[in-house]
């Protein structure tokens, strides 16, 4: 099912996560920055502060990559956490390791300005 949701997601979005595009950051739909800043704040300790660092953090990602690719490299880190071969497969796989980079530098872009 996940193999499948994968393959979906990579060919409607024809790899265009992986080249150095800047977003605009208004194709996010809004439950989507929501749930990124819930689960933010959570590690981060509840508070106001974390509240507008989580925000900024999302800006900032959104900015830095169009939304497919967000997708792309959230569902690649989805499965990659996964027990068994299926996990593995997607681990050596040169594309699913760009989406996954892709999204790994945002956050990292994203952590620099943010906090």
């Amino acid at each position: 099912m996940r193999a499948a949701l994968l393959s979906l997601c990579l060919a409607v979005a024809g790899g265009s996560g992986l080249h150095a595009e800047t977003s605009t950051g208004d194709d996010y739909p809004t439950a989507v920055r929501a749930d990124y800043v819930f689960a933010c704040m959570k590690v981060n300790g509840d508070t106001r502060e974390a509240l507008e660092k989580c925000s900024c953090s999302i800006d900032v990602i959104a900015s830095l990559l169009p939304y497919d690719a967000y997708v792309e490299g959230e569902t690649v880190a989805s499965i990659e956490q996964g027990p068994g071969r299926l996990a593995g497969a997607f681990r050596d796989s040169p594309l699913t390791r760009d989406h996954l980079a892709a999204l790994r530098r945002a956050q990292a872009e994203a952590e620099i300005r943010c906090f």
